[in-house]
């Protein structure tokens, strides 16, 4: 079994296939991110995890876009990553018993989720620019700086606070 479909043979299906993954993932996320709202004790956090939900709906759109400029059907092709990545939020967070742990457990797996998507885009947005797609960079880069500003959020959430009151929880 290949790393990649048997459908990949130029640079534009290689593009097309990637595309393909992370509107996968995108709509992967928007099934996991209810239930990290749900879980989260902290208003800050929790908030965060609706407005990112509601961004992620709206990245979803472009790509979406991004598929009709290159006159393809919006497809998903399977994730294993994102799959990887979400299952372990979901056991890691279902362990915790301690609400002030869990919210340093859930930001720890969001943080995954955006690392994985910051990586997909940025690769997406070179690739873009590489098949003379300017238009298209610049739709993938308006998602990619909300992923950077989404995992500065998180940042600065963990460490003002919610790692902080996690690590005060004593045995």
């Amino acid at each position: 079994m290949g790393l990649f479909t048997k459908d990949i043979e130029t640079f534009e299906d290689l593009f097309l296939h990637q595309l393909q993954d992370v509107y996968y993932a995108e709509n992967q996320i928007t099934k996991a991110l209810p239930k990290m709202v749900e879980k989260a004790t902290d208003n800050g956090l929790r908030q965060g995890f609706e407005t990112h939900l509601a961004e992620t709906k709206t990245q979803i759109q472009r790509l979406e876009k991004i598929f009709d400029l290159l006159g393809e059907k919006a497809k998903a092709a399977t994730c294993p990553a994102i799959d990887g990545i979400i299952k372990e939020a979901n056991e890691v967070a279902g362990e915790i018993a301690d609400k002030a742990v869990l919210d340093a457990a859930l930001i720890a797996s969001a943080q995954a989720v955006e690392h994985y998507e910051i990586t997909r885009y940025g690769t997406l947005v070179v690739w873009a620019k590489q098949i003379g797609r300017a238009d298209i960079a610049a739709i993938l880069k308006e998602t990619l700086d909300e992923e950077y500003a989404t995992d500065d959020k998180l940042t600065k959430m963990a460490e003002s606070k919610l790692n902080a009151k996690a690590e005060a929880v004593t045995a």
